[in-house]
């Protein structure tokens, strides 16, 4: 590199912004203006941007923008010489103030500077400027924590005035959306929220047949002593579908008989997952619960004296114990899942055996049983799985507040648009290469051959969504599509980061207004 190009890098600057949802005063256009008007000062040309939009700064996982700018610093790609910032928590709110400090030293080291540029003190190394930075990193992460403390505390106090706090409603149960004064506004349909600050969400009882349905369930399993699997298989039989539209199984006829909304009971905090750390399953001790708050469609005297048989059924198993029926469990069928151990009658869940030994992993191989696959991804897709009727139905209601019809099709599991069309929604896991590279499996239905599939990315965490595909039969000759985070123009070009293409396509219109 000659001295004009080194000249000319000096003068290069990168500017990073991110945006959680805190304040408008974060958004990332206010950051672009400040650092614009950073770089004009300092005489610096901001040759690229990267922007995390919608994404926690608690830390790196998630956050394309900021790993790919330090991949491209520590690859020697970068073509600028330093890096531009709004402040100290853009950065991000880091719980350990260490991980903020070992990215900024990875910039530093690579012959890339950082600079915050509305913090009063200059980034250039002094003993003060340090010290204060270190403060600075160590408040972005106590705002966190006390946001996280105050965020808990107003949900327990919400669910003990009685009302909902995220979730569906259950089979036999409905949302009523109610305003301030508790005056009910209307019911919510699957994958409706609420759109005013003020009004709340409540539990109702739902449709008479869905409801004579959960207290037949009881009813079969208290006073004719059938279990879980044999309900199910009874209600299989009569056609009755749960409010997901599945066939019931052991597992869901078993969350039927356990959950203490059907008494009318407010239940918070049975899990957590503060500061996007490990997940937890609380003791019940922990648990939030305000008693008798929604109305009740099973007495309480049936719902604990189920909750008696299943307790005196599930008695406590010996780790010795545990491990044996595990061991039966392989002999029987040749392999082990956590799908599979749920659906076995009378057996411990799959949550008794990650909370003995830590987890499935360890437990099978306590038995000596190496599946050779990472079963991690098992609770990734039960929670897909939950998601995927709440964005069909949003997709239903934005279709139909667009004038058009969109019906969902129970056989083929796909949407029939305007009677015309037949759309595939699929929803497809992040996983992480060896490399760390990010990777996608679309899975296109060949048998139905639908018009257009929907694929929907996950991000990085499985729980939002990244972007979508818009994937035309016609152009989809493969059953597995295996995409990375750039796949080229040909596929790239039905990429979307949101489906307003797709639902102006359904928006009918007049042939007058056409012409």
């Amino acid at each position: 590199m000659d001295k004009n190009d080194k000249e000319n890098l000096r003068n290069r600057a990168a500017a990073y912004v991110r945006m959680s949802t805190e304040h408008q005063q974060y958004s990332t256009s206010n950051q672009m203006d400040v650092i614009l008007e950073y770089a004009k000062r300092r005489g610096l040309e901001i040759v690229k941007i990267y922007s995390d939009e919608g994404k926690s700064g608690l830390n790196i996982e998630g956050r394309e923008a900021l790993s790919q700018m330090l991949a491209d610093v520590q690859s020697g790609r970068a073509n600028f010489s330093c890096i531009l910032v709004y402040d100290v928590s853009r950065w991000g709110r880091f719980q350990d103030a260490d991980e903020s400090a070992h990215y900024e030293y990875t910039c530093r080291n690579a012959g890339v500077a950082v600079h915050f540029c509305t913090e009063q003190f200059e980034n250039d190394g002094t003993p003060v400027s340090t010290i204060i930075k270190s403060v600075k990193r160590a408040m972005a992460g106590e705002y966190s924590r006390e946001l996280s403390a105050k965020v808990f505390q107003g949900a327990c106090r919400l669910i003990q005035e009685g009302f909902k706090q995220g979730g569906t409603a259950g089979f036999g149960l409905r949302r009523m959306l109610i305003d301030q004064s508790r005056q009910r506004k209307t019911m919510l349909k699957m994958g409706e929220h609420k759109s005013i600050q003020t009004d709340r969400v409540i539990l109702v009882r739902g449709p008479d047949e869905e409801v004579e349905t959960v207290r037949w369930i009881y009813r079969a399993f208290i006073d004719e002593g059938k279990n879980e699997s044999e309900i199910a298989d009874l209600l299989k039989a009569k056609g009755i579908v749960t409010d997901f539209g599945r066939v019931w199984t052991r597992s869901t006829v078993h969350q039927v008989l356990t959950n203490e909304k059907y008494i009318g009971n407010n239940v918070y905090h049975r899990t957590s997952f503060k500061l996007k750390r490990k997940h937890v399953e609380n003791p019940p001790d922990k648990w939030v619960r305000a008693a008798g708050v929604f109305e009740c469609i099973i007495e309480p005297e049936q719902f604990f004296t189920a909750r008696e048989i299943i307790l005196t059924r599930c008695r406590r198993f010996s780790d010795e114990e545990l491990l044996e029926k595990l061991r039966g469990l392989l002999s029987q069928h040749g392999q082990i899942s956590g799908i599979l151990i749920d659906e076995t009658e009378g057996f411990p869940s799959s949550a008794a055996f990650r909370h003995r030994f830590g987890s499935l992993i360890s437990a099978y191989r306590l038995i000596g049983y190496d599946p050779e696959i990472d079963y991690s991804f098992i609770e990734i897709n039960r929670q897909l799985r939950k998601q995927h009727p709440e964005i069909v139905a949003s997709v239903i209601q934005k279709i139909e507040s667009l004038g058009a019809s969109a019906a969902w099709d129970e056989s083929s599991e796909s949407l029939w648009l305007n009677g015309e069309l037949h759309v595939s929604i699929v929803l497809c896991r992040h996983t992480t290469t060896f490399a760390g590279s990010s990777r996608w499996l679309i899975r296109l239905d060949a048998g139905l051959k639908p018009d257009i599939t929907i694929a929907v990315r996950m991000d990085a965490t499985n729980e939002g969504i990244r972007d979508y595909y818009l994937l035309p039969g016609i152009d989809m000759t493969w059953e597995n599509l295996r995409v990375a985070e750039d796949n080229g123009f040909y596929l790239d070009a039905y990429r979307f980061e949101t489906l307003d293409y797709f639902f102006n396509l359904t928006q009918r219109i007049k042939i007058l207004e056409a012409a």
